[in-house]
Parts: structure tokens; sequence; C-alpha cells
């Protein structure tokens, strides 16, 4: 049995299988869902307070999984660490976390091969940018962010060589200027969305599945499509 058999969990969920990922000295628990055929996988970091329980990341993963392409939910913190509040803004913590998330993923037989892409929300979008600055764009092939907090990854983000895109909520107007912020930073492919009425949360009826959908394109055309970028 390989390590990674000995570090998933054998209880299959309605939405994946329940894995533990090593990074640093601790143990992170993770939700792993690859459909038959995927054509890529989105790894997902949520923002401060939150965690793989996220209903909205994984309203959004579900929507993913119906576009053949999987998703791998994960806390960034343990229980005790995330009592901690000041751990939560931690970004360096968080990308190092992610970093090691990612690497750990690659080397699973189930998705080997496939291209991977970070879905980013709130502050969890900083620690997405932060990463792909790091791996590149040879390991990540696009980014998602959902009501993200770029600026504080600021110093990263003319390293970010990911087709990126931001999405916004038309009424998150703090949000909507940090990200404008961000946008002229990138250097490599971009877009931006504003979500006409659409709060931070998205709470909105009918908001958070346009993110879904927005989200959907753009990974399928980085992750399964046959679009190529610099590396």
């Amino acid at each position: 049995m390989t390590n990674n058999q000995d570090e998933t969990r054998r209880d299959e969920t309605r939405s994946g299988i329940e894995v533990i990922i090593p990074a640093d000295s601790v143990n992170l628990a993770g939700t792993l869902a690859v459909p038959e055929g995927a054509g890529g996988v989105v790894i997902f970091s949520h923002g401060s307070g939150s965690s793989r329980l996220s209903p909205r990341n994984n309203y959004v993963a579900s929507v993913l999984h119906r576009e053949g392409i999987g998703t791998l939910l994960f806390d960034l913190l343990t229980e005790s660490e995330d009592e901690v509040y000041e751990r939560r803004f931690d970004i360096d913590l968080l990308t190092r976390r992610l970093v090691a998330a990612t690497l750990w993923l690659k080397e699973r037989p189930d998705v080997l091969g496939l291209r991977i892409g970070y879905f980013g929300a709130s502050t969890g979008a900083a620690s997405a940018l932060k990463a792909a600055s790091v791996l590149g764009a040879a390991a990540i092939s696009a980014i998602v962010s959902r009501g993200g907090r770029p600026d504080m990854a600021s110093a990263a983000l003319p390293e970010v060589k990911v087709p990126t895109l931001l999405i916004v909520g038309g009424k998150d107007y703090p949000v909507i200027l940090l990200n404008q912020q961000a946008y002229v930073a990138l250097r490599g492919e971009k877009d931006m969305v504003i979500v006409s009425g659409a709060s931070h949360l998205f709470e909105e009826p009918g908001k958070l599945e346009e993110v879904a959908q927005l989200a959907a394109q753009w990974f399928k055309r980085y992750l399964t499509g046959e679009v190529h970028h610099a590396q």
C-alpha cells in the first residue's frame, strides 16, 4: 500500500473521498473528488474563518464536477491553529500550506497528468496568487478569485504568470478597488468580472450561480482546453 493510500480514509462521501494532507508538522483534512474522465483538478483556498466545509465553495465545486473537473477542498489550518485569530491572516503560512497541498496532489496517481488550478475566496485568493507565483505556470494552469483580497499578496502579483480571473460583487465597493489595482499589477493573461447586484459573499439570488459558471468556463478553457500559456 502506498503512502497516498495510507493517507486516504476509505469512507466515501457524496462529494468525494476524505484525505489527510501532511503540511509542515501538522495533518490537514480535505475532500478530494475526481469525476471519471476529469480534464483537470481545482484546489480551493478558503477565506478567513472558513474551512473545507464552506457551503459556497462546495457549491462551486459541485458545478465544476458536472463540467468534468475534479476538486480538492481542504483546511488550511488545524482546529487549534484556527483558534488563533491572527493565523487566519498569515498569508505566508497559508501559502506554504497551499503549496504543500499542491505538491501532495501532484503525486497522486488518480490525478497524474491533470492540469491544476486554484479557486481562492476572500483572503484565500491572496494565498492562491502567492502560491502560483512560487510554483509558476508550469505547475498551476489557472486561477479564479471570488471576492478576493489580492492586495494581501501585492508584492507577488507581478510574478503571477498564470491566467487569472478576478470576480467581484458589484456592491463590494472597497474590494472592487483592490481588485482593479491588482488587475493592473498582474502580468499574465487576466480578466475581471464585476457581478452586478452582488455583495461580498454573493448571497443574493442567482449570484453565486453566476460565479460558479464564470469559474467553470475559465477552468474549462485553461485546464481542459488546448490553450497553453507562457512558462
